[in-house]
C-alpha cells in the first residue's frame, strides 16, 4: 500500500512559523509540502499518512483525505496542504526523508 510520509520538525516551528506536529495531529492539515508531480500522481484517498516529528520522537499514523495544491517552490515543484484524517499516535520509528521533509513508501 502507498503510504506518504511527512515531517513536522519541532525546530521549524519557531524559525518559520509553520505548524508544530501536535497541531498538524490536533487539525489533520500540514501545511505546504513539496511533493514531485510524479508522487503525488500515485497518491490517493484513503492511502496511508506517517506524520513524524524526528528530533522529538512522535509519530502518528492515518489516512490521506486530501491534497490541496498552494504554492510553488523557487524551483517550480508544487506544494500542497496534506489533509489527513484518523490520525493515531502510535510508537516511534524512523523513516529516511527527502530534502524537502518527505518519503514515498510502496
Amino acid at each position: 500500500m502507498t503510504t506518504l510520509v511527512i515531517h513536522a520538525p519541532y525546530w521549524r516551528v519557531n524559525q518559520e512559523d509553520v505548524r508544530s506536529f501536535e497541531r498538524v495531529f490536533a487539525c489533520g492539515i500540514g501545511d505546504g509540502y513539496a511533493i514531485p508531480e510524479r508522487l503525488a500522481q500515485k497518491l490517493y484517498a484513503g492511502c496511508d499518512v506517517v506524520l513524524l516529528s524526528k528530533g522529538e520522537r512522535k509519530r502518528a499514523e492515518g489516512k490521506l483525505r486530501e491534497l490541496v495544491p498552494t504554492s510553488k517552490t523557487n524551483s517550480g515543484m508544487q506544494r500542497y496542504d496534506v489533509y489527513v484524517e484518523k490520525l493515531e499516535r502510535v510508537p516511534y520509528k524512523a523513516e529516511p526523508l527527502t530534502r524537502t521533509g518527505i518519503a514515498f513508501l510502496d
